[in-house]
């Protein structure tokens, strides 16, 4: 440990230290209230038995499962080792899980039982795993963390700076193949304390954590409530009914949303009547209706933003109250511009590609070079995302450059052309275009335009159930329309601009 650096680790200890008895987490599963102290006691357990395993620094762990103490007892343990956690998102097929796998090579990995069959029958095809264990210490078929802790021994933190890894996270896949963006200690504890100031938190808030800890606003989020000495309530996944019930409980006070969670929270809290008016904060991509609902039943503040993995999930960040359909202004450590396709600096009013510096930006791609060099041109990260400033320094997102087209159902990333590869698979589909379409439940919901080969037939929802079985659910299309005017260029490539002008409507 240099003498400027700070990890996640740091963190660890120094709350354990500051507020050694205040409560930490609270596991909505099995009703366990653990303090400051225990969360570094367990850490220190499972980092002892992690090392004594062979854990050495710079060493990838995967983690496949729901969101769990023993989940963020990882991150921590992985800390002290100067290791680098690898979430995995248990939405994606069997084979989506071995690519992400294979492609940052973890030694361990740390499964819920639900999850370990499926892993088990792939082995073969994942060389790098040495040892797999039971993500809870009670269930499941793999070696238990408890077993793992206790055969270890006290050991001394890894050398860990600021500047190392500490989580891949695998992005949308571009091009077919998704990237992990690796982050750094600096990135995530960076991003914690912007969100920390923004909310104003401290140790009287109550985080309501129910974004999987696979995703970059559920860690995070988690993360920042942590910086404050403030209180995580887990749930596993979200329920709306049980959302507001612990909401009401426990006085929560903080919670990100991407649609429909608010809607949903909102529609449960009225028909249980349950007092939700602690939540004075909440985050992330509501729509218009939502925000002013929720605004209206709690007096609370709704910020809207803009980020992406890449920018440790950060970029602007403002209230919505103060310029509606804005992402806010850039973060107070952040240099947000746009440019244009010269890569000149644009003035307020017109729209480029949103381009970001400063320690928000991550690391770079896992084991893509070229990539990298590309995303990080002329001194600045290029998020592919298009926006224009107003006078006032707002940011308004106006859409996705065409290299980087991107669907978002509800918060989550999808490429077209992911979804386009599988479509294609099926025996009667000649021709597709893949696009997102308004939708009133999932903000942006995903459109698939076919035409069929000569003579088949074919029923839309066939077709998505056809998708769901060979990617991650969330990734199949919402709405599927066959058609027999199929507009083309002069390449005989599809024109994908006049099928969305034609098409471009629910279903």
């Amino acid at each position: 440990m240099r003498l400027y650096d700070f990890t996640f680790y740091d963190l660890i200890r120094r709350n354990a230290t500051a507020f050694p008895d205040a409560r930490a987490w609270y596991e909505v599963d099995t009703g366990e209230i653990l303090t400051f102290r225990d969360i570094k006691t367990r850490v220190d357990s499972l980092y002892s038995g992690l090392k004594a395993a062979g854990l050495e620094k710079g060493d990838r762990l995967g983690v496949l499962g729901k969101n769990s103490i023993e989940f963020f007892l990882l991150y921590g343990a992985a800390a002290a080792a100067g290791a680098v956690v690898l979430p995995i998102n248990w939405r994606l097929s069997a084979d989506e899980v071995c690519y992400n796998l294979n492609d940052c090579s973890p030694k361990f990995m740390f499964a819920d039982a639900e999850f370990q069959e499926m892993l088990k029958e792939r082995l073969m095809d994942l060389p790098s795993l040495h040892q797999c264990y039971n993500l809870k210490s009670d269930a499941g078929e793999f070696g238990t963390l408890a077993s793992l802790a206790e055969a270890g021994r006290d050991a001394a933190p890894a050398d860990t700076g600021s500047h190392d890894g500490f989580v891949i996270i695998h992005t949308a896949a571009v091009a077919g193949r998704p990237r992990g963006a690796l982050l750094s200690h600096e990135n995530v504890l960076c991003s914690g304390l912007h969100l920390d100031y923004y909310f104003a938190l401290s140790e009287n808030d109550v985080h309501l954590s129910l974004l999987p800890l696979f995703h970059v606003a559920g860690l995070f989020m988690a993360v920042c409530t942590f910086q404050a000495s403030a209180l995580n309530v887990n749930m596993s996944r979200f329920d709306a009914g049980k959302a507001a019930e612990l909401t009401e409980e426990f006085g929560a006070s903080l919670l990100f949303d991407f649609p429909p969670i608010l809607s949903s929270l909102l529609k449960a809290a009225a028909d249980e009547s349950r007092d939700i008016s602690t939540l004075r904060s909440v985050v992330g991509l509501g729509t218009a209706e939502d925000i002013e609902k929720y605004q209206q039943m709690t007096g609370g503040t709704y910020y809207c933003m803009y980020g992406q993995t890449e920018t440790s999930m950060l970029a602007t960040i403002g209230r919505y109250n103060d310029a509606p359909g804005s992402a806010g202004k850039p973060a107070v450590l952040a240099d947000v511009r746009t440019v244009g396709e010269s890569g000149d600096f644009l003035p307020a009013g017109e729209a480029g590609e949103i381009v970001m510096k400063g320690p928000l930006v991550f690391q770079g791609y896992w084991n893509l070079p070229g990539d990298n060099a590309h995303t990080f041109r002329n001194g600045w990260h290029h998020t592919g995302d298009m926006g224009r400033f107003d006078e006032n320094g707002y940011l308004f997102y106006t859409g996705r450059m065409p290299e980087k087209e991107l669907i978002k159902p509800g918060g989550e990333n999808v490429y077209p052309v992911e979804v386009e590869n599988v479509i294609l698979e099926h025996p009667s589909v000649e021709k597709t275009v893949v696009f997102g379409v308004s939708d009133p439940k999932w903000k942006e919901g995903i459109k698939a335009v076919c035409q069929l080969k000569a003579g088949a037939g074919l029923e839309p929802q066939e077709l998505i159930e056809f998708v769901g079985k060979r990617i991650a659910s969330y990734k199949k299309p919402h709405y599927v329309e066959i058609v027999n005017d199929f507009p083309e260029k002069s390449d005989g490539s599809p024109d994908r601009e006049k099928i969305k002008t034609l098409y471009g409507e629910e279903g």
